[in-house]
This record gives structure tokens, sequence and C-alpha cells, in this order.
């Protein structure tokens, strides 16, 4: 049942057109791959199965085993569903390498351009690349490469050496060139002279300090779409889907900001986060505006995007477990968990081979959510701000440097352990304000909720087709803590 506080509110005069028909989603997922069959007339869920991703092998073998679950002959019929979409992040989903200028300008607009799009940035790159750095980059193997460098007009000279090291090298990788414009045409020429592949866009920072990541964003979706699905062995995948129409992160971002901001129909919720945690990575998603709530506060650094994704590579519970204990260490993931150093240490190394693997008694349900509770707590602990103390001679003064997220209405957990655990809303507090750490901005007093059914992948998706109905449905899938 939808909580009363949370019903569609329908704004007067508007009329939405439903759909008189069901669509078939599918979310190729590092650990998992899932398919939900949604009424968008109603809308409903009519079924959701899952079964393990096979991306090392042939990723529509997964598919197949999925499909096999639906109800009736569904799964046989799979090619006749009117609406028939995917989103993917198997494989370790869309993986970027950002090449800027200055860290803090033009590599962290870069690096916000790629997050955006719903890459995984493995590695942001700074001022003239080194031999040794070319190499590392080499070694990656990132699916693209975005470069930047330069505001229009500016410095030419970093991002031409840093585009003649890569036309030099072995990299395979597309190559974006959004940095300087006035740098754009010869970049391309000697890129392409060596046999790279090049798409220019326009520059994320045309002026110092103003930021314009759409159009990069755009053309690494688009880059995706036309290039990586075939890499990745996606293009199978559309003998079942119309098209692989992006990455699964970028599908929960738009299901957040849609269910922020609502429709021409529907009022939406307001500022929010959302935290998926999944195999792999752990996602945190906020649409928020996130300006300082305090009068001695001052903001630095560059605009924050009021739609804002972050991605933590380290702290997955399956594929990147390893990793998770190595960022959270051994003692305190024990703690986090209650269970000894040695059974910690054990279970987790075989989580990356076993990606599958589910708890089965108290002590893996133990370890589970424990490892979940660290990967919500750090994650948000990097997306939201922090305040920096500064004495001045009027006395003391706080810097805010990113976000700050303390008054955001709702926090909104989804991903596998939310949906499945035995303790979802206590995973979830993990990422609320801490009084210990009183210069992290993380939420003070949101709503939590949990999407129950593990379906903000498909609201994604569907917002493109249907938004009114893609709205609908995501309310429906928020269930509320108890109290909250």
């Amino acid at each position: 049942m939808i909580d009363s506080t949370l019903r569609p509110k329908v704004r007067p005069h508007a009329q939405a057109a439903a759909l008189e028909y069901p669509a078939l989603t599918i979310d190729l997922g590092s650990t998992y791959t899932k398919v939900a069959v949604i009424d968008l007339a109603k809308p409903r869920l009519m079924a959701r199965v899952q079964a393990v991703t096979t991306a090392e092998h042939d990723i529509t073998v997964g598919l197949t085993n999925a499909l096999a679950q639906l109800p009736g002959d569904w799964g046989r019929r799979a090619v006749e569903f009117p609406v028939r979409l995917a989103c993917s992040s198997a494989r370790g989903g869309l993986r970027v390498v950002a090449i800027g200028l200055v860290p803090e300008l033009t590599a962290e607009a870069a690096r916000r351009a790629a997050l955006g799009a719903g890459a995984r940035v493995m590695k942001a790159y700074s001022h003239h690349l080194t031999l040794e750095e070319l190499a590392e980059v080499v070694r990656m193997e990132p699916d693209i490469i975005l470069l930047c460098g330069g505001t229009d007009g500016g410095n030419q000279e970093v991002v031409l050496h840093n585009a003649r090291l890569l036309a030099h090298s072995s990299v395979r990788a597309p190559i974006v060139f959004a940095g300087n414009k006035h740098a754009a045409d010869e970049a391309r020429a000697l890129l392409e002279a060596r046999g790279k592949e090049v798409f220019v866009t326009e520059n994320v920072m045309p002026a110092l300090g103003e930021l314009n990541v759409e159009p990069a964003r755009q053309t690494i979706r688009e880059v995706f779409m036309r290039k990586i699905v075939d890499g990745k062995g996606l293009r199978n995948v559309e003998s079942f889907v119309q098209c692989v129409a992006m990455p699964t992160p970028e599908a929960v971002l738009r299901a957040a900001r849609l269910l922020a901001k609502g429709t021409k129909s529907r009022e939406g919720l307001g500022e929010l986060m959302v935290v998926d945690v999944g195999g792999a990575t752990t996602d945190v998603h906020s649409i928020a505006a996130g300006e300082p709530t305090m009068r001695t506060v001052v903001q630095r650094g560059l605009p924050e995007p009021y739609a804002k994704r972050t991605v933590e590579g380290d702290l997955g519970l399956r594929v990147s477990a390893t990793s998770l204990l190595e960022s959270v260490g051994e003692r305190r993931l024990a703690q986090e968990t209650g269970l000894p150093d040695k059974n910690v240490v054990t279970i987790v190394a075989r989580l990356p081979r076993d990606i599958g693997w589910v708890a089965h008694d108290e002590t893996e349900w133990a370890l589970d959510e424990g490892m979940a509770q660290a990967a919500v707590r750090l994650s948000v602990e990097r997306h939201v701000g922090y305040l920096k103390e500064m004495y001045l001679p009027a006395g003391y003064c706080y810097i805010q440097i990113g976000k700050d997220l303390t008054g955001v209405r709702h926090l909104v957990g989804t991903g596998g352990v939310f949906a499945y655990g035995r303790h979802p809303f206590r995973i979830l507090h993990a990422g609320l304000y801490d009084p210990q750490n009183p210069l992290s901005l993380k939420p003070k007093a949101p709503r939590l909720w949990i999407d129950k059914p593990y379906i903000l992948w498909a609201v994604g998706l569907l917002s493109e087709v249907n938004p009114d109905a893609a709205f609908d449905l995501g309310v429906a899938s928020l269930q509320a803590e108890e109290g909250t």
C-alpha cells in the first residue's frame, strides 16, 4: 500500500495519458540480471525475477535464465512486448579515465561529467601526463578516455601534450575531447593521424569556474551506445530488447531526479538522496542544492550540481568485497559485523569468486549486513560536503567544500541488501549525520525509505517512455521506516 503522505499529487488541469500495455525492463547488473514486467496503465509491478549474471562468458545466458522464471509464457514471448528497455552495469559498468589540467578545476569537471553519464571513473589525472601515468592508463584498459584541459582561449599546451602522448600510445579506447575549443582541431588531428577514434564536444569548463558538463555527458552516453555495447558483448541482448538504453547508474539517477522533481502532472517529493548498494560499487545520488545552511559558512570550490552522483568502486558487496575490506579495515569491519576478524577475512576472500553467494546463517547474515553498513557509511561520507574551520581577524568561520545535505528530506536505500535483508533500515541509518563527526554534512533527520521491490532502475528506464507512470511506480515502490 502506498503511504498516504506519498500518494502522487496530481497537479490541477493536467492530463496524464496512461499507456495500455506492459513494459519489459532489464538490468544487466554486475552480480544479478534482473527482469521486471510493468503494467503502465495502473501502474504496477506485474513480475520481477533475477538470475546470476554471466558476463564472463555469454551475458545472454543469465538473461535467458531470468526470462525463463517469468510467469506463463512471458519469457518465450519477450520480443512481443511493445516496450523493451535495458540498462547495464555488467563487467564493471562503463569505465572512464579523466584527464584535465588543474586537479580542482578541469580534472574535477571531467570527473563530474563522467559520473553524471553513469560511468565509473577509474582515475583522474591532471597537468602533463608522464610516461609512467600513460603506462598506467594503458594497463587499466578504460572504455572511454575523457580528455579535457584549459578554458576556451586559455592554456592549449597541456591538453595538446596529453593528446600527443595518447596518440603515440597503445590505448584503444575512444577519446572524448572536451577541452579548450581552440585546441580541439589540432588535438583531433594528432589523435586521428595515429588511428585513434575521437569525439569532440563542448568544453567542460569554457571559462574559469563555469561548468558545462552536459554536452560531455551526452557524448559519453552516445559513445556507450555506439561502441561500448559491442565491446561488452551486449549487442546480443538486443535480440530481446529494443536497445541497451544507458548504464544502470544513469537509470537510477534519472529515477531519483524524477521522484524529487515530479512531472508536469505530478508533484515531486522534494530534495532527496538515494544510496544504491551493489555487488561491484556503491553509488550515491543527491537531488538537492546543497548550499550552506548557516550564515557563518562560506562555500568554496566548483559549483555543485543539483543532481549529483558519486560511485565508490571499492565498496561493493561481492565483486569488490576484498576492496571494501581493505578500505574499511579488518578490525572496523569486524566491529560492524560483531564477528571475529578471522571469520570476516575468510568469508570476504571467497565472495569475488562466488558473486551469487547468499547468506544462510546468523554469521553470514551479520557479515552481509555489516559490510552493507560500512559501504553506506563510507559512500555517503564521500558524497556529502564537509566543513573546514578557519580563523579570521573577525573570529572563527567555516569553509564548506561540497554539498550541505544535512537538511535533505528523504533518504532512500536501493539494492538487493535492502530488498532482501533482514534489517534494511538499520543499514540505511549508517548514512545519517554522526554527532561524533560534526564537520561531515550528512542528512540529519530525513524520512527513511526502502525500494522494497528493487525497481528504481526500471523507474529510470521508464521515465523516458511515460514519466507519469514511472513516477507513480517509483512512489509505490517506497516503503517507509515506521516512526519516520
